[in-house]
């Protein structure tokens, strides 16, 4: 396996526009370099309307295929389509309300299941075929101003989270799409947004948030499991989750004997960027064992920037400070999950 050649996928982008001219950026990148997916957007921030991905149905039929068309190994095309206020497939796009886990949490688990089951079969219809979705979270700081808040979360209840994301994940997959628990490791007693800036749950965690994580990887149940940008001294006393390889190295794939992909949340996001850089944060994402890297490229846009992320890793796998034997295993596993996608 020639590492350098598919160091491309490792990596979901975000880009602008409903359907990319065959001499953009994104094109290039998937047909070229090797992309391992895209991320889907709405809007972009700053953003005029028509830098959307999101137009109707039909749109997103054409744009999907275009863009598996284009690559030489299949695509994950990715979308976070969690229900409620977030959600980027809306009903004036064409797609079937969706209610937000809060309110699913207080109904029977089948509810959600049926649920999942309609998203997946609108995802699938248009060729998305992974759901940034469910929360795994704990409803524990209702004022939570990116969870609670929202009613992103299903319960304070690990037993009632549990059930509701098993729900969402087998509903999901029935439909053909890969679902993706997240914020490992519990953002539900955060007080800050990790889109803002730099969040610190040293205080306010609480052990059983990993329980949700715990009972569903012993089941079977995650394939995929999305890091937050969240720091906890009690859990490593340098880094972020997602940047810990005391976290997805130790806790996660040696404790709870987790094997499928470790997906950070978007690296843009100022928890991040602001401490680390990009690049910097890309090579300590993949030194700690992350199998796949989020770069939105909404909070700033960048159309060329796998370029100059892929050339900060092979300087990385050059000079040692990331092992190639590291990024095989990544690269197994994707081309693993890749295989079951429709």
């Amino acid at each position: 396996m020639n590492i350098h050649s598919r160091t491309g996928q490792l990596f979901l982008l975000g880009f602008h526009g409903p359907l990319p001219d065959e001499d953009s950026a994104i094109v290039d990148d998937i047909a070229n370099n090797n992309l391992g997916g895209v991320v889907l957007f709405d809007s972009f921030i700053g953003a005029r309307p028509e830098k959307s991905n999101i137009v109707d149905r039909a749109q997103l039929r054409k744009l999907c295929a275009y863009l598996q068309s284009k690559a030489p190994w299949p695509l994950f095309i990715a979308v976070d389509q969690e229900g409620g206020k977030v959600r980027r497939l809306k009903e004036h796009h064409g797609f079937l309300p969706l209610p937000p886990a809060k309110e699913l949490g207080a109904k029977a688990y089948q509810e959600s299941f049926r649920q999942a089951q309609l998203t997946a079969a609108q995802l699938a219809d248009c060729g998305i075929n992974c759901n940034f979705a469910p929360v795994a979270d704990l409803d524990i700081n209702p004022a939570n101003p990116i969870i609670g808040k929202l009613g992103r979360s299903f319960s304070s209840s690990e037993e009632v989270v549990t059930a509701h994301c098993r729900a969402w994940l087998d509903g999901l997959h029935t439909g053909g799409v890969l679902g993706c628990l997240k914020h490992f490791p519990g953002h539900g007693s955060s007080e800050t947004d990790s889109h803002a800036g730099f969040v610190d749950i040293s205080t306010s965690w609480q052990e059983r948030e990993l329980e949700p994580y715990r009972r569903l990887i012993a089941q079977g149940k995650v394939s995929a499991l999305m890091l937050g940008h969240l720091f906890n001294s009690r859990l490593d006393p340098l880094y972020p989750a997602s940047l810990s390889e005391k976290i997805v190295d130790d806790l996660l794939r040696r404790q709870m004997r987790y094997d499928g992909l470790v997906i950070t949340d978007d690296l843009q996001m100022k928890a991040v960027t602001d401490r680390y850089g990009i690049d910097e944060a890309v090579i300590l994402a993949l030194a700690a064992g992350v199998d796949l890297v989020i770069i939105g490229n909404n909070l700033q846009y960048e159309a060329d920037i796998l370029t100059r992320i892929r050339t900060a890793v092979h300087q990385a796998l050059d000079n040692g400070r990331l092992q190639k034997e590291r990024l095989r295993h990544s690269l197994r596993r994707i081309e693993r999950i890749k295989k079951d996608l429709p």
